[in-house]
């Protein structure tokens, strides 16, 4: 369970606590939509890899998710598993896809609603239940954001850091006169920035706005330079303009 803007309250219907405002259309309007509730199944043979207890089953699939697992056993014997898995947390996250979805920011030092539990299911009846152990302040975390454990995002590790690494990102200001504001997100000591826009214009600002002449898709190419050297940032035809 993940609460990426700390927004809490319910995340599933039932734990509603305003009987009036559910309708028909609750589970929709509600489940998983401000935080997300993920089932991971381990292992998880001829199944998917996870399930999502809400309206937004997309939110697992790629780019958003994926999951990969190393285990030495079958069903019903000991061994070790090794999962690794990567989510994509959302302030926002409707039932009809990830167009209108918004991706919850996370930044250093960011704090986020975060909890797990293990469910030990071994099939579909109640004696195949063993048992339930959650990291929380309470078991209604899986429906209740408010119960998360808050968890702080720390820096990546010096070791881990490249000396200069280029990154950036764009916003469509207009897309009628096709103006686009790229932004600078590098990391580093930076001196010099160079974008090449694809259409053959450049900028050496480190924000530059930009209007494109005609509609495409374009390559888009952020050059940088510091004490550390040099690095570049490329999103290939990902900025698209009609």
């Amino acid at each position: 369970m993940v609460d990426g803007d700390l927004s809490g309250g319910p995340l599933i219907t039932t734990l509603h606590p305003n009987s009036k405002l559910i309708g028909d259309d609750a589970f929709f309007q509600l489940h998983g939509v401000h935080a997300q509730n993920y089932h991971i199944f381990t292992p998880a043979p001829e199944r998917d890899w996870a399930f999502v207890w809400g309206a937004q089953p997309w939110i697992k699939e790629l780019p958003w998710a994926n999951a990969a697992y190393n285990y030495n056993f079958k069903h019903g014997e000991s061994g070790k598993l090794t999962l690794e898995f990567w989510i994509t947390p959302f302030d926002y996250a409707p039932i009809d896809g990830p167009e209108r979805a918004v991706i919850s920011k996370l930044i250093e030092n960011k704090l986020i609603g975060m909890s797990w539990a293990v469910l030990d299911y071994d099939g579909p009846e109640e004696k195949d239940y063993k048992g339930f152990w959650n990291l929380s302040h309470t078991e209604h975390m899986y429906g209740n954001a408010d119960e998360l454990v808050a968890f702080r995002l720390m820096p990546l590790e010096a070791k881990f850091q490249k000396p200069i690494d280029a990154h950036w990102s764009f916003k469509i200001l207009d897309m009628d006169r096709r103006l686009l504001a790229f932004e600078d997100e590098s990391t580093g000591k930076i001196t010099s920035w160079r974008w090449d826009f694809g259409d053959g214009t450049s900028s050496t600002e480190q924000h530059p706005i930009h209007q494109y002449q005609k509609a495409g898709e374009y390559t888009v190419n952020l050059y940088i330079e510091g004490p550390g050297g040099k690095s570049r940032w490329t999103k290939v035809r990902n900025v698209a303009v009609r």
